[in-house]
């Protein structure tokens, strides 16, 4: 097994780990904006890389669009189908790796992905089959969590108990102008991005920690690995960092999470 594919393999156990149905909730909003962000056209044919859940799929079948989601993890894709199957809306969701896309070039007119693609192996292998399977004219839409937003913030605290494999590189890369650029440098003819942010609630700064503790894959896992005095360690520096981002004077938690949303137009 390549150090690349070692790696995959350890991303997936990871994202099946915990309840990322739960996790899920929190970025419902970046769905629509995503949809509303590439002017998703009534009738087209759309490819939610990463569905995770389905958010995306969702949004795009809503917009009455022909909507493919594809994700590598199966529990996900059966809570994705059970959703569109409570709302009547026909969407094909498939198992299937974003670095590995089963479908023909040019085989849809918008390809999109929100907190999903970002976190691939091999990113420009990712994205270079985002454009693959776009049509030209087409847009290939991401959003992504941003390195200093505060979801890049969390994901360096997780890095400093469970150091990234020989490899890996920072999902929030796709969070950056520069890097989306150069990934998607050889087949758009126009990027643009737009800054974002979700505004997220929980009971307390506790709370918050406590939440992606149990429920988080890439949090779950770090702490698997950590002794009792590390975890508690691990689980006060999430607090911390919650206490430094909380506008909320009420002893609850309101902070918002910065993201990048990408469009581009396939050339």
């Amino acid at each position: 097994m390549s150090e690349l594919e070692a790696l995959k393999e350890r991303q997936r156990k990871t994202w099946a780990s915990g309840d990322y149905a739960r996790i899920a909730w929190l970025t419902v909003p970046l769905a629509d904006a995503l949809c509303d962000a590439a002017e998703l056209r009534p009738g087209s044919t759309v490819l939610d890389v990463a569905t995770g859940t389905g958010h995306v799929a969702l949004a795009a079948a809503r917009r009455f669009c022909h909507v493919t989601g594809i994700d590598y993890v199966p529990a996900l894709l059966d809570r994705a189908r059970r959703r569109a199957g409570a709302e009547d809306l026909e969407i094909d969701f498939r198992e299937a790796d974003a670095e590995n896309l089963p479908f023909p070039d040019a085989s849809f007119d918008y390809v999109l992905s929100a907190i999903g693609v970002m976190f691939t192996a091999d990113h420009q292998r990712a994205a270079d089959e985002l454009l693959r399977v776009c049509r030209r004219g087409g847009r290939v839409a991401t959003a992504s969590w941003t390195p200093a937003g505060f979801v890049g913030g969390m994901l360096k605290v997780v890095g400093r108990y469970a150091p990234p494999p020989p490899g890996a590189l920072p999902p929030t890369r796709w969070g950056t102008e520069e890097t989306m650029l150069d990934l998607l440098d050889e087949g758009c003819q126009e990027v643009t991005f737009t800054n974002a942010t979700v505004t997220q609630r929980f009971l307390s700064p506790e709370h918050y920690a406590d939440f992606f503790l149990e429920h988080y894959g890439p949090t779950v896992k770090a702490a698997e690995r950590l002794g009792e005095e590390e975890r508690r360690a691990f689980h006060r520096d999430l607090i911390i960092l919650a206490e430094q981002s909380n506008r909320a004077t009420d002893g609850t938690l309101v902070h918002d999470w910065d993201y990048l949303i990408t469009v581009a137009t396939r050339a």
